[in-house]
């Protein structure tokens, strides 16, 4: 698609997969905004980018111990002025084996050239949780953001 916007966005992406939190850091307002499912046990909505184990990267970063893990596969699906729309992968691997590879569709808005704000809909969050609980039970003391909730089991 080529736009200023996609290309924000599809930078973003990149510096995702490759754990490279300045390039994130140059590619986000610092007042960005997250939303995930709230049935998440990372959901809901976050201003600005989340510390080094904390929000989204706090469940995934362990969780995808290779490039493979880590490949988001992102595929423009529409771009209009500020706004993309993306579908992609989420990957894991927990440390029993058990394995996770999942769609997600994201709502990406650019404002002044950065990210400012993404709002992802996981296809099937039931899946996603029982992955978490399921990594949080094989590794209690690596699933600490998992907090109790997951060492349950429970997902909402």
């Amino acid at each position: 698609m080529g736009s200023a916007s996609t290309d924000v966005v599809l930078a973003v992406f990149a510096a995702v997969e490759q754990r490279d939190e300045a390039a994130l850091a140059r590619a986000c307002q610092p007042d960005v905004e997250f939303c995930w499912p709230p049935s998440l046990p990372y959901g809901g909505s976050v201003r600005g980018r989340a510390g080094r184990g904390q929000g989204w990267g706090a469940y995934w970063h362990w969780l995808q111990p290779t490039a493979a893990q880590r490949r988001l596969d992102p595929r423009v699906i529409a771009a209009a002025g500020q706004e993309v729309v993306v579908l992609w992968r989420q990957r894991g691997l927990t440390p029993a084996g058990d394995s996770l590879d999942t769609e997600v569709l994201g709502l990406y808005q650019v404002r002044e050239g950065k990210l400012a704000r993404g709002q992802m809909f996981d296809f099937d969050p039931a899946a996603v949780c029982a992955f978490l609980a399921g990594a949080a039970r094989a590794a209690p003391t690596r699933a600490a953001p998992a907090g109790d909730a997951l060492q349950a089991g429970r997902t909402a």
